[in-house]
């Protein structure tokens, strides 16, 4: 790995993991970077389960243990049952199973997501909903389907689950972003060691990457998830990032370019 790889590596982990903290789809960047260097795609994929374990890991230590986020975290719980049983299965069928059709169908997803963040703008700025039931089968039913998309591929995690939180289980953007850190350490944690056990990890990359997912995400998770504008900037994040990913899911580059 050369000098100018290693900046190039160490610069897209710190944005990924910004990224990743405060919206989703970092992932974007951190695979786009293995792939380019000449990785094949499953071995991107596994290798870049090492940066996602170590920014989540810093974004959950980093976050500020207020009341609020303590209250947040035992929420948390009702879904990480489903939330680990998801990401087994997801990241047990990565290992074989093609993911042309399931690209195409979450960019089809990420497209009626983007359609309710221009349309409906009340609906991802409104406060979390007290009254509302959040542990409920359905709840559960999502995250583990969340799950099962995370350990097969986790480019686009963060965004699905800030769309369930926010959209069906009525929290709070930044609460749902809290929510969402906890949950997407357990995603990461067993599709990890099915990767670690199937050898195809780069460490040299890998680790190159995390160091700056690491720095990325304990500067999001630290401070800026706490500004006061923090969900006006999350929004326009999201809409951006939807925009792109969208676009490169459904093959649309490929079509202009």
């Amino acid at each position: 790995m050369s000098l100018t790889e290693l900046l190039l590596y160490l610069l897209g982990g710190f944005l990924a993991g910004m990224i990743n903290t405060l919206a989703g789809n970092g992932s974007a960047i951190t695979l786009s970077l293995l792939i380019f260097s000449g990785m094949p795609a499953p071995v991107a994929n596994a290798t870049n389960r090492i940066g996602a374990l170590a920014q989540t890991l810093t974004a959950v230590g980093s976050l500020r243990r207020s009341p609020r986020t303590v209250l947040l975290f035992r929420q948390s719980r009702f879904f990480m049952i489903p939330a680990l049983l998801g990401a087994l299965l997801g990241a047990w069928l990565a290992i074989d199973v093609p993911e042309f059709w399931l690209k195409r169908f979450i960019g089809v997803v990420m497209l009626v997501l983007l359609a309710t963040l221009l349309l409906k703008p009340r609906r991802w700025a409104a406060p979390t909903q007290v009254g509302h039931p959040h542990r409920t089968v359905h709840n559960e039913v999502l995250v583990f389907l969340t799950g099962v998309y995370a350990g097969f591929i986790q480019m686009g995690l963060g965004i699905m689950l800030l769309s369930l939180l926010v959209l069906v289980a009525r929290y709070s953007l930044r609460d749902a972003n809290i929510i969402k850190l906890i949950l997407a350490l357990v995603f990461v944690l067993p599709a990890f060691l099915v990767f670690l056990s199937s050898g195809d990890f780069r460490w040299a990359p890998g680790l190159a990457l995390a160091g700056g997912q690491v720095g990325g995400a304990f500067l999001a998770a630290r401070y800026i998830l706490y500004w006061p504008q923090a969900n006006v900037i999350v929004r326009y994040l999201l809409i951006a990032i939807l925009s792109v990913s969208a676009a490169h899911l459904l093959g649309l580059f490929t079509v202009w370019f």
